[in-house]
């Protein structure tokens, strides 16, 4: 059974991406990217206890071609012996993780930053320079009706623990509900999660991120 905070999540991450309207499959979904190494994302619908072996395998199976990623809601460890040779493994898991969107009103600049947000094609993106034009943080946000997905959310290393994390997260959350989103959903690594889970957010599921290496002929699973 597909997980509706997945679907969220899937909706919102093309959108943000760029990506082709996601294909539903019998077991989750289908987004093509069409880049070298990432030319199409499979993501399975269900997480944690409801993700079974025999469906991870047999979707990693029908994969042949290099630059095809799966994600697997559910620990690395548990999916990894599921994958055959040919798969690459991304040694850090993510984190599904939600929060209620709330009408807080956008937080102060913080001291010696300049802010620019601006939104295009469905996406509000933040950018917060140094005085001297340099990245300091940034993030994008992707409202799908009562849902958005935040994205790419960074902080350059040198201008990290200022609190300028917690700032764009804050002005993403206010641009999304004022696109009129009532949920937030994020896919997250394991340093952004301190962060998200400081701000409210709710770890709904674990992430297992796979890239195919390439074998032979790609052929598209579940399908003839």
């Amino acid at each position: 059974m597909a997980n509706g905070t997945v679907r969220a999540w899937v909706d919102g991450w093309v959108v943000s991406r760029g990506a082709a309207p996601p294909v539903v499959e019998a077991w989750g979904y289908t987004m093509d990217m069409g880049q070298a190494q990432h030319v199409t994302r499979h993501v399975l619908g269900a997480t944690e206890d409801q993700v079974e072996e025999d469906t991870v395998r047999e979707v990693a199976d029908a994969v042949t071609g290099a630059g095809v990623w799966l994600k697997v809601f559910a620990e690395p460890d548990r999916v990894t012996p599921w994958l055959g040779d040919g798969w690459w493994i991304d040694p850090e898991p993510g984190y599904l993780m939600s929060t209620p969107l709330t009408g807080d009103p956008a937080p102060p600049v913080p001291d010696g930053y300049r802010l620019r947000v601006w939104s295009r094609g469905g996406v509000t993106r933040v950018l917060l320079a140094d005085t001297d034009g340099a990245l300091a943080a940034r993030g994008q946000i992707a409202p799908t009706g009562a849902t958005a997905v935040a994205d790419q959310i960074e902080t350059a290393p040198a201008h990290r623990r200022r609190g300028l994390g917690r700032f764009v997260m804050g002005t993403l959350a206010h641009a999304a509900v004022a696109h009129g989103a009532e949920t937030g959903v994020l896919a997250g690594t394991p340093e952004g999660r301190s962060l998200y889970e400081s701000l409210g957010w709710r770890v709904e599921a674990r992430l297992t991120s796979a890239r195919c290496t390439g074998r032979a002929q790609t052929k598209r699973p579940g399908r003839d």
